[in-house]
This record gives structure tokens, C-alpha cells and sequence, in this order.
């Protein structure tokens, strides 16, 4: 049995990782960790959890994570994960980390991104980027992983069949893309009340976001060429998810039907992707509480353009969901153990 924990765990996402691993039957769930002044119950953080999970959850602490635990999940802020996971490592822990401390694989880059200097280049090296779609076999056995942001999950899982088989031009790809509130962690800031978002529709960091050098990154290392994408988040007034539509240039015009061939063909084993085909457009309704990202297409043959739709759970596929299917490969289960 895999002992585990969580620290971070009275965020959203630490909220989905306990839904999820208390149902996993080669799992026990030891430890949960967050900034506390002293231990609280888990069910008095989460009343939902009242009587279903007797632990409580713990100011952190280095020696119990290390003594309760195999693997741990960091889901902890930006620039945080950084200062914790090194001492976890130093005590041989498997990590999957949930923040973006650890995707980009250039210290500086990280540093112009999230404007703080990396402080654990030596480890950045190890951690293995954890999109199973494209990563797989290398996540297998692995220790440190990666886990990817929600919006780069969307984004690369749309983009990946049309850039490595070579139909795709690799310049003007444009991201547009929305997500629910919930993407935004439990932050106390006027942006996210209730009456800034509710009947209203906004983008915000076009082309600035922290995701997009990690949809660079990826994209890039798949073409084996430099990827640069336009990309343009805005904020939805719904609880979670993410809808995508991606516009991509064809370097020749191609049917409908041999690019729907290509994408069938390109996730035809993948457990999570389901590509619902040529002008069937997926909906936000269709993944939420699922682990699924649905894909549709639509082609322009006469402009050389394909659109692509993806649609993920940002608290489940984009986060929490995949990191447990992470788990699931570095430790030898079946990779929809406990996600379907």
C-alpha cells in the first residue's frame, strides 16, 4: 500500500486530490499539510469529508512528511514548492508537484515568468513534465514530476498531432482561451467577488500570462522547432473548467476528414483524450468532474486553417485528476485507477 500526503491541502485543488485518492484502493492517505496555526480536523475545512476521511490536517513539517509518507503531492503556490521540495528529495520522497516551480526547464525563463530567482536549479533538471499524452513512458518509474498548469494541458493536448506530424505551420498559432474562477486558486482579491465576475466576461494578461512559456516549451521540444504561441485567457463566470478554441495555419490545404484521420490515429490509446471529431464542438458540460479532455475540430480547407476545441475539468485534468494519473504510472497502477 502507497502511503501519501498532501501538502497544501486546503486549496482547491488539495480538496480534489483527497476526493480522489481516498477512493484509490492501492493508496493510503497518511498526511495532509497546510499553513496552519494548529492541526484541524479535514472535515471541519471541508464539511463533505465529515466522516469520510479521519485525519487531520497538520502545520507542516519536513520529519512527519518523511516518516508518514512515499509520495507527496505539493500543491503549494508558485515560488513555495521550490523551498520545500529539495528537503523532501534529500529524504528519497517521490513528489509531484503541482506548481509551476518545477515545468520550465530554464532557470531564467522562470525567473522573467514568475519574477523570483529559481532556488533549485540541480533538481529542475529531474522532474520529468508530466503530460502522460506526450511524456509517458518517461514518467514511468520516475520520482519527480511535474505536473502541468491547466490552461498548457488544453493547449498542448490541441496542438501536438497537428505539429508532430508536420501539417501544421509552427508560426501564428493562436490560443483563445477561457477558464472558470476556480482557476484561480482561493485568492482574496476584489477581481474574483462574486459581483466582479457573475454576469460579466473578461480577458485579462493576453500575451503576458505565466502559462505561456510553458505552452512554448512543450510545443517546441515536440516540432523540434521554436514554438511561440499568441495566447489570451479570459475569465468565465462559472465555477471551473476550460474551453479552448485554438486557431492553427495548414502549410497546405488539407481535407477535414484526413485531419480528423490524424487526430483518431495520434490519441487512439490515450485513456483521457477523446476526440470528438470533424465540427462536433465539445462543451464545458462534457468534462466537468471528469478527467477527460474532449477535442473538436474544424477545418477550412480553402484558408488553410484548422480550429481546434479542448475542453478539461481545471481541478481534475488541468491539476489534481492528472496528478493522480501521474502517480499512477510512477508507482505501477493502472493509469485510470481511481479517475474513471
Amino acid at each position: 500500500m502507497l502511503r501519501v500526503g498532501i501538502v497544501g491541502a486546503r486549496g482547491f485543488t488539495g480538496e480534489e486530490l483527497i476526493k480522489i485518492l481516498i477512493k484509490h484502493p492501492g493508496v493510503r492517505l497518511t498526511y495532509l499539510a497546510a499553513t496552519l496555526e494548529r492541526p484541524e480536523d479535514i472535515g471541519d475545512i471541508f464539511p463533505s469529508l465529515r466522516s469520510v476521511v479521519a485525519l487531520k490536517c497538520e502545520p507542516f513539517s519536513i520529519a512527519k512528511a518523511a516518516e508518514k509518507c512515499d509520495l507527496l503531492f505539493l500543491a503549494l503556490p508558485h515560488t513555495v514548492s521550490m523551498q520545500v521540495a529539495p528537503k523532501l528529495i534529500k529524504k528519497g520522497k517521490k513528489i509531484v508537484d503541482l506548481s509551476a516551480d518545477y515545468r520550465l526547464k530554464n532557470p531564467a525563463v522562470y525567473e522573467q515568468w514568475y519574477h523570483k530567482t529559481h532556488k533549485d536549479p540541480v533538481n529542475l533538471k529531474k522532474f520529468i513534465y508530466g503530460l502522460p499524452e506526450l511524456n509517458r513512458e518517461r514518467i514511468r518509474g520516475a520520482s519527480l514530476v511535474a505536473n502541468p498548469g491547466c490552461y498548457p494541458t488544453a493547449a498542448i493536448i490541441a496542438c501536438a498531432p497537428a505539429l508532430a506530424t508536420g501539417i501544421a505551420e509552427k508560426e501564428g498559432i493562436i490560443i483563445d482561451a477561457k477558464s472558470g474562477v476556480s482557476g484561480a486558486g482561493k485568492k482574496l482579491s476584489k477581481d474574483y467577488l462574486y459581483l466582479s465576475v457573475n454576469e460579466n466576461f473578461r480577458g485579462y494578461k493576453f500575451n503576458v500570462h505565466q502559462h505561456s512559456p510553458e505552452i512554448n516549451q512543450e510545443l517546441s521540444r515536440l516540432s523540434l522547432a521554436r514554438v511561440d504561441v499568441v495566447f489570451c485567457p479570459h475569465l468565465l463566470p462559472v465555477n471551473r473548467g476550460i474551453l479552448e478554441t485554438i486557431y492553427i495555419r495548414l502549410k497546405k490545404a488539407t481535407s477535414g476528414e484526413k485531419v480528423e484521420e490524424i487526430y483518431r490515429k495520434f490519441y487512439k490509446t490515450e485513456p483521457f483524450v477523446r476526440v470528438r471529431g470533424l465540427n462536433k464542438l465539445p462543451e464545458l458540460a462534457d468534462v466537468t468532474g471528469t478527467n477527460f479532455c474532449d477535442i473538436g475540430l474544424v477545418v477550412d480547407e480553402r484558408k488553410k486553417l484548422l480550429i481546434v476545441t479542448s475542453v478539461i475539468d481545471n481541478l481534475l485534468k488541468g491539476a489534481s485528476g492528472q496528478a493522480v494519473e501521474n502517480m499512477n504510472l510512477m508507482c505501477g497502477f493502472d493509469e485510470k485507477t481511481a479517475l474513471v
